[in-house]
């Protein structure tokens, strides 16, 4: 069995280092919010360019705190619109909703998935004030276009970057320097993953910075000082000394999925199969390598039966979700079929040549 990904063996690289960390932290007896988190703060804000990076509980809200902080700032309210991608995860809507602000759902490009730019053109309002632009699968989106827009109409732009840590804009900037903010997320399936939930906010703004370091944990100033209503969401002390262990292998690892997605590429040839598009460049890291098929029950049968994990990212579009019941009305005919059709099959810097070269022959011969 070819797993779809296969975390002990991810993980299991790094063991004694971790059981080291494990043990460390286990006889300081300091979990929360220590110089472990502190350390890993400066490492991630060096690796993207930042300026500042905020450890927090998780993806969903370090783009939730984000949008709090700027309530703070002054730079943005509750009614405010905030474009977003009619195809990303939900949590990515859902933030925008704790936030007291109203999701407008784009359209996707049939091609890379991620905004389709026209439709988002066209729907900014006098309402709108900030643009979430998603990196869907570990793929940059349009970001040169975005900023262009964001400039003209005086638009935040507030990355979700939750997959794509590590990706790189044709200007040298990383994923989480290519904004006003951007929010990610390190749960342990993703190219930098934790032990357990965990996510960062990472931004060149001192005063999004200082509110956010306040909103993270429960608002207070200092302790028991509370100037504001906060949450508590802080990224774990354990947790931090994790990803600082792994953070040093992260552009190796990302490296080797662009291997695999290259191979995938140019070898799988049915067509029955769309393969994703991709320019070669390292604007993709290839959280996830997704295809699409219009029989995606049979395929994901005759992948099991011959052995190879697969999921489907993600199988609702959000419009389509009971939770969302003021988008029920709403169509995005491009988005749907995609929803309808995605597979992600395996890619990972743990697979071996030969597990890549059966995936390649088992769906060739699909």
């Amino acid at each position: 069995m070819i797993p779809f990904l296969d975390l002990h063996k991810i993980n299991d690289r790094f063991r004694p280092q971790l059981e080291a960390i494990f043990k460390e932290c286990l006889d300081a007896s300091y979990y929360i919010l220590g110089t472990k988190v502190s350390q890993f703060e400066n490492e991630f804000a060096a690796y993207c360019g930042s300026k500042h990076c905020i450890g927090v509980g998780n993806g969903l809200d370090a783009l939730r705190l984000i949008l709090e902080g700027f309530k703070q700032l002054g730079r943005l309210n509750e009614g405010d619109e905030v474009m977003v991608a009619s195809n990303t995860f939900v949590a990515t809507i859902l933030a925008i909703k704790q936030a007291g602000m109203v999701p407008v759902l784009v359209e996707t490009d049939a091609d890379t998935y991620n905004f389709n730019l026209d439709d988002l053109a066209s729907h900014i309002s006098e309402k709108t004030k900030a643009i979430m632009p998603v990196h869907l699968y570990g793929q940059l989106a349009p970001m040169d276009a975005v900023q262009d827009l964001a400039e003209y109409h005086d638009l935040l732009v507030i990355e979700d970057a939750a997959q794509a840590h590590g990706a790189t804009h044709h200007n040298g900037k990383r994923a989480g320097n290519l904004g006003n903010a951007a929010g990610f997320s390190f749960y342990p399936a993703k190219n930098l993953g934790a032990l357990g939930d965990g996510g960062a906010v990472t931004t060149n703004d001192d005063a999004l910075a200082t509110a956010i370091r306040q909103l993270r944990n429960y608002g207070m100033a200092s302790k028991y000082v509370n100037e504001v209503v906060g949450i508590n969401s802080r990224l774990d002390e354990i947790q931090a000394a994790f990803l600082s262990c792994k953070l040093v292998q992260l552009d190796d690892d990302n490296a080797e999925r662009r291997r695999i997605a290259a191979k995938y590429l140019s070898e799988i040839k049915n067509e029955r199969i769309q393969l994703p598009s991709y320019d070669g460049s390292e604007n993709h890291v290839f959280h996830l390598f997704v295809l699409r098929v219009e029989d995606r029950e049979g395929f994901r049968a005759h992948l099991e039966a011959h052995g190879v994990g697969s999921l489907i990212h993600y199988p609702i579009a959000p419009h389509q979700q009971k939770a969302f019941k003021e988008f029920a009305s709403l169509q995005f005919p491009v988005a749907e079929k995609i929803h309808n059709e995605v597979v992600s099959i395996p890619i990972s810097p743990v697979m071996t040549s030969e597990q890549v070269d059966q995936v390649i022959s088992i769906l060739n011969n699909y």
